[in-house]
């Protein structure tokens, strides 16, 4: 059985994660809420574990964090940022880099 990407969106403020968010979504991976902070965005990480993150702004503490604890997790970034997967140019660009993740497999728990 197949199992949903999981992609968590992180940026400075609602409006912010609100375009972030339009611009993630797909039919082929479900995103989780989003945080517009570190905590809340650790918190997702560890509730949610999703497969992919997407962080735009200056949050370079939660890539590092993120990085370290799920190595495999596939993280796109606005800027260059020691732990990022992929740098995005802009915005159009996430849905683009977020195809490259691959699905998740295994059984569902």
């Amino acid at each position: 059985m197949c199992r949903a990407v999981k992609v968590l969106c992180v940026a400075t403020d609602g409006d912010a994660l609100a375009r972030l968010r339009r611009a993630s979504v797909g039919a082929e991976w479900e995103l989780v809420a989003g945080a517009t902070d570190l905590r809340g965005a650790l918190d997702q990480l560890d509730i949610e574990r999703p497969h992919a993150l997407v962080v735009f702004g200056p949050f370079a503490e939660l890539v590092s964090l993120a990085a370290e604890r799920f190595p495999g997790m596939r993280i796109i970034t606005d800027r260059d940022t020691p732990g990022a997967s992929a740098v995005a140019a802009s915005m159009e660009d996430v849905r683009g880099l977020l195809t490259e993740q691959p699905r998740p497999g295994g059984p569902v728990r």
